[in-house]
């Protein structure tokens, strides 16, 4: 190993040597260039960008939020008196999520002054208002697009026209979003409760009452009620509930039928009735113990019975003849026989006492319908839809809807019924929300790792072509330099010897004399 490092080393000595003072210099040159070039690119990689988070801050505001981004461990700055808040320009987006879903901050906005640098002078006060609003509009897009299960999104922004005379009332804005949501993800309440907080900072005058917001597929999501924003009415709660329970079954069916059909292909809409009737009642039963035979236990018995028989006169007299008698009744005579005999029985059961409170509830679906419409596979041809996959829909439409209302008194539905609360309808979509597919963007680093490896190939290209061209001068001076070479036989030529001669004579000999040359070989032939 070491005589390899030696003959390396030895090598790469000589090899130095042998360069010319212009070939060492650029070589340095080179080496010093990439490693400035390396250099600069270190700093701004690992430079750290500070960004506006939320301006126009109250102190308290700022201190909160100050506290909670040294509590979650990220640098950050406080400029402006103390009004705004700036932080790391790469988790910028992502803190405005977080601290909206946080309900942070109470006032305040979220900083768009950024755009305002590059106005040029000569723009209108019209024009300056529709590039502020298109920032608006774009950058809150972006931060929606942070929050877990949205692909993305489009917001559509109407802000108040000011009024040329001062006044109180200033006007509210309002907004719309139309997110892209990932198939079947189900959205919690506290993350609409963060998108609706994020949009309602991030405009000016802009009310949670004055936001709607929808997915690709017409779904709606509302921002619940709370103790903080509203008092909950009656009427309130139950119109919640009724739309909690269209949502389910909707959900339901979307994600039944988008599984088969393709969740772009499906739109479904549910209207519910809703029993909100709560009774309360107290029942107070007695059943016999003995069910089959209709009786109790017997606790105590008590039997009386008297019995009497005499004799006497036999009866007679005419039957009413007299002043004071009945007619037709025969009058009695003292003294007659007779018999008497009294029975009286008393006995106690013990039955079973039931009390129940009933308490039912308030929460009966006493009607459901459903309507689905579903875009053929065709668009343009409705017939591309075969009759057997809709008999298929209206089959579990059918069904979630059978389960689904409550039966009174075994109260069953007909097929007929379950048809009129269904509808299927097959046609082409014309108000579908296109969004525009992400574009691939490059990273700053892969810019400067690749200005990097093109300047080193371009600096060896530069040390390679000056080595050959070097090398070529070098080879040239040699060719000059050496002295001429002598006359070399022509390696064809063969080289004169006493047999060839020979051979040569006898050739010559039996071309011009054949008759000599005949004799000749009859004579050696003879000797032989």
């Amino acid at each position: 190993m070491n005589e390899r490092v030696k003959e390396w080393l030895n090598r790469s000595t000589s090899f130095w040597r042998g360069r010319t003072k212009a070939q060492k210099a650029m070589a340095l040159g080179a080496l010093l260039l990439f490693l400035v070039i390396v250099g600069v690119a270190s700093f701004f990689a690992t430079r750290t960008s500070f960004v506006p988070l939320y301006s126009n801050l109250s102190p308290q505001e700022a201190g909160q939020i100050k506290a909670t981004l040294d509590q979650k461990g990220i640098d950050s700055q406080v400029t402006d008196n103390g009004t705004t808040i700036e932080v790391p320009e790469k988790m910028a987006n992502t803190l405005k999520v977080e601290l909206a879903a946080e309900g942070i901050p109470n006032s305040g906005s979220i900083d768009y002054s950024f755009f305002g640098k590059n106005a040029s002078f000569g723009m209108t006060d019209n024009e300056f208002n529709v590039v502020k609003l298109k920032a608006m509009q774009t950058e809150l897009a972006n931060l929606i697009k942070n929050i877990d299960g949205v692909e993305d999104a489009k917001v559509m922004i109407n802000l108040p026209q000011q009024s040329v005379f001062a006044s109180e009332d200033q006007g509210e804005a309002s907004a719309s979003v139309v997110l892209k949501t990932k198939p079947g993800y189900k959205f919690t309440d506290e993350q609409v409760r963060a998108l609706y907080h994020l949009v309602s900072k991030s405009v000016p005058n802009l009310p949670t009452d004055n936001i709607v917001m929808m997915n690709q597929y017409f779904q709606y999501f509302d921002l619940k009620n709370n103790e903080e924003n509203s008092t909950a009415t009656a009427f309130t709660q139950q119109n919640e509930i009724k739309k909690q329970i269209e949502r389910d079954i909707q959900r339901q069916v979307q994600q039944m039928l988008g599984t088969m059909m393709g969740q772009d292909k499906v739109v479904v809409s549910v209207t519910a009735d809703v029993d909100f009737t709560q009774e309360n009642r107290e029942e107070n039963l007695v059943t016999p113990v003995d069910e089959q035979n209709n009786e109790g236990i017997a606790v105590s018995v008590q039997r009386i019975r008297e019995t009497y028989s005499g004799q006497g006169a036999q009866p007679g007299g005419v039957a009413g003849t007299g002043e004071n008698d009945i007619p037709g009744y025969q009058a009695a005579t003292d003294g007659s026989n007779g018999d008497y005999e009294k029975t009286e029985e008393t006995i106690n059961n013990e039955v079973n006492r039931i009390k129940k409170n009933i308490v039912e509830s308030p929460y009966k679906v006493r009607d459901l319908g459903i309507q689905v419409m579903v875009e053929p596979p065709n668009p343009q041809n409705p017939n591309s839809l075969s009759q057997q996959t809709i008999d298929d829909i209206q089959k579990i439409l059918g069904t979630i809807v059978r389960t689904s209302i409550d039966k009174q008194d075994g109260q069953t539905l007909s097929d007929q019924d379950i048809q009129n609360r269904i509808v299927v309808s097959v046609q082409k979509f014309n108000g579908k929300t296109d969004f525009a597919q992400p574009q691939p963007t490059i990273p700053t680093w892969a810019y400067i790792a690749g200005g990097i490896g093109a300047a080193a190939i371009i600096g060896l290209l530069i040390y390679f072509l000056l080595r050959r061209r070097k090398r070529v001068e070098e080879e040239e001076e040699d060719f000059i330099e050496q002295p001429p070479l002598s006359d070399l036989p022509d390696v064809t030529e063969e080289r004169e010897t006493e047999v060839t001669i020979r051979r040569k004579q006898l050739e010559k000999l039996a071309r011009e004399k054949p008759d000599e040359f005949a004799q000749l070989l009859r004579t050696w032939l003879a000797e032989d």
